[in-house]
């Protein structure tokens, strides 16, 4: 074939107008590994075509170098790599992402496994700077002469859609955590049924009603609830809302079924329907009885200075408030009881009195977020007391604005945690201590045997003595021996555990497991994946079970020293036999042939460094003595290699009734 010829053929090879189009015909493939483009395969041709005229945006990587090709869609996801991504391998393109892309692509290559991800977090380097950022995409393998040759990767970026459902998420805990502040009783009137929807307790606690009661409709509101002094009102309020579209409002006297006068004030919104007739009335409710006899003695806006003020002198939670500077401007008690400085100590005094120096930044960002009008919520931090003790401490600041809506200070809410972190570390410490304990009884009780048998062969050696030094260490050694058997029996009785079985879900014990590990995890690079879809309660002794898992996510977590993926599962068994399944697996160095039949034994171990060789043959003593089973499946092959371990536990366990 002559050159004028390969040319007309590089001028038809590749069809349409679109400027990656233009790019791939006039690219110089000869300094590639796909060799001039003349010489292409149709297979090759003919994907990159599919991809030119794909609207989504779409990779194609080709041969085993992964060559990187991609459309026009695809130019706004490679800011800063485009035009020169066109060409080079997928791995320098993507260099910052191939971790955590590589073992997809691969697969799809090598053993053409299609793989779906949806909102997958993937940060990328764009224009010179790495962004966090969502993707869902679909791998397909190409296939050229019965042979994986490509990978078609057609994708989209979620950054947004995610981003919107964790701000609607936030919106909805606001919107909740405002009406319980608020006392907010929130209520749905379908109009046309007459029918009211009570959505929370505070409905029933503002009309004086046992949940069992139910709600109570329009009609029975207008005749039995409302005093009679403000029916006319009612049906006023009521009459602007259905007929002329206006927000519903009212405010009046209610009567308790205990006789007693109660105002309430009630706000709302008219939905219609898609026919324009009306639909149903969405609206809250308050009991404001304080805030009228407040304001008939002190008027509204001494009333609800009053209020506040009582609010916040009472709050178990320190309540304070400061300017943009700093400068502390109020103080309530339990600031004193927590802190130790009386207000006259601390207003007009720098915020920064209460925080390490070491964290003072903190205040800084805590600043800046106020200035923009942003709340800052459960921060979780360290403050400084009048003593010099340092507390653990959650903090919720929000921003002060004047009556022009100019920020000019916050007020802030803090709650010691102090205590409960101690308890989050007590929890541990009993744990590690439980552990710690259970490894020394199995080794007790295995000293405890050969012990007993040396000491019957002293007993058997002392008339064959008459050597009276001979005599004197047979003494010191059965005195030694005697002291060292008791250790193993004192081992052996703070081992046993006396707490009686209890209903439990596995899968909370599995969550709580992976709370204690998942930093452990992080660190080591290992990502958990969990799905936990049984949530059935049987009767099993906690602290044994907690031991099981600890042990095995333990050996996971050994098995993969450069990071992996551990998976947890807890789900209803599909066996003959009634239970759940626990399965713990890793894509770990993975266990040799030879040696997994001998996992269970006592002190049988395959790390060189660390291991008793305990962990395995205890989690088998624990889940048969549940009636259950435990089994391990593993391979150590280079391409091939992880752990299965898979634990079976009946509903009716050993401990289930009298059995135990």
């Amino acid at each position: 074939m002559n050159g004028p010829t390969l040319t007309a053929r590089a001028k038809t090879l590749i069809t349409g107008n679109s400027e990656m189009a233009d790019r791939i015909r006039a690219h110089h493939w000869a300094a590639t590994p796909l060799g001039p483009i003349e010489e292409w395969s149709e297979t090759l041709a003919a994907t990159v075509n599919l991809m030119l005229h794909s609207p989504f945006p779409t990779i194609l990587s080709w041969g085993p170098e992964m060559v990187f090709l991609y459309n026009d869609a695809g130019i706004p996801t490679l800011m800063g790599k485009h035009p020169g991504a066109l060409g080079g391998l997928y791995r320098d393109v993507f260099h910052e992402a191939w971790d955590l892309v590589s073992d997809d692509l691969e697969a799809c290559f090598y053993r053409g496994e299609t793989a779906v991800r949806d909102n997958m977090f993937i940060p990328i380097l764009l224009n010179g700077v790495i962004e966090d950022h969502y993707w869902s995409y679909s791998l397909i393998p190409v296939y050229e002469n019965g042979k994986v040759s490509g990978v078609y990767d057609a994708y989209r970026n979620t950054t947004e859609i995610v981003m919107g459902a964790r701000r609607l998420r936030q919106s909805e805990a606001k919107l909740k955590l405002a009406t319980e502040v608020a006392k907010l009783g929130v209520f749905v009137w379908h109009t046309a049924e007459d029918r009211a929807s009570w959505e929370n307790e505070r409905m029933y606690e503002i009309f004086g009603r046992a949940r069992e009661d139910g709600p109570v409709n329009g009609t029975a509101f207008l005749n039995e609830v409302v005093h009679p002094d403000y029916r006319e009102a009612f049906q006023r309020a009521m009459e602007a809302t259905l007929q002329k579209g206006e927000r519903f409002y009212f405010e009046g006297i209610i009567c308790h079924p205990d006789k007693t006068l109660h105002w309430i004030e009630a706000i709302g919104q008219l939905q219609v329907r898609t026919d324009g007739s009306p639909g149903q009335i969405l609206g809250t409710m308050r009991d404001i009885t304080q805030i009228k006899k407040s304001e008939e003695a002190l008027g509204d806006s001494s009333k609800r200075l009053g209020e506040l003020a009582a609010i916040v002198a009472s709050s178990d939670d320190v309540i304070l408030s400061k300017d943009l500077n700093g400068i502390i401007t109020s103080w309530n008690a339990a600031a004193t009881r927590v802190f130790g400085y009386s207000a006259e100590e601390m207003v007009g005094a720098s915020i920064l009195k209460l925080i390490p120096e070491n964290l003072h930044s903190d205040e800084k960002t805590i600043i800046e977020s106020i200035q923009a009008g942003r709340r800052v919520e459960h921060f979780e931090t360290v403050r400084l007391t009048k003593s010099g003790q340092l507390l653990d401490v959650s903090l919720t600041v929000s921003p002060v604005k004047d009556e022009k809506g100019q920020v000019i200070g916050a007020s802030k809410i803090l709650r010691d945690i102090s205590g409960r972190r101690r308890i989050e570390q007590s929890l541990l410490q009993a744990e590690k201590i439980a552990a710690t304990g259970r490894m020394a009884a199995t080794i007790a009780h295995e000293i405890n045997n050969p012990l007993e048998a040396v000491m019957n062969l002293l007993y058997l050696l002392r008339p064959m003595i008459t050597d009276p030094d001979g005599i004197n260490y047979l003494s010191s050694a059965e005195d030694e021996l005697g002291r060292v058997s008791h250790i193993a029996k004192q081992t052996l009785g703070y081992y046993r555990e006396h707490a009686s079985a209890s209903s439990a879900s596995l899968a909370e014990i599995v969550l709580h497991a992976i709370t204690i590990y998942e930093p452990r995890c992080t660190a080591a690079g290992i990502e958990i994946r969990k799905s936990l879809y049984s949530s059935r309660k049987i009767v099993l002794r906690r602290g044994e079970m907690m031991q099981v898992i600890s042990n095995l996510i333990v050996n996971s977590i050994y098995a993969m020293p450069a990071g992996g993926v551990l998976t947890i599962s807890v789900e209803d068994a599909k066996s003959s036999r009634d239970g759940i399944l626990l399965t713990i697996q890793d894509n770990g160095v993975g266990i040799a042939a030879d040696d997994l039949p001998r996992v269970f034994e006592a002190f049988f171990t395959t790390r060189s460094t660390v291991g008793t060789g305990i962990g395995l043959f205890v989690a088998k003593q624990f889940v048969e003595s549940h009636g259950g089973q435990i089994e391990i499946e593993s391979r150590n092959n280079a391409n091939n290699h992880g752990t299965v371990v898979r634990v079976f536990l009946p509903i009716s366990t050993a401990y289930d009734g009298s059995g135990n």
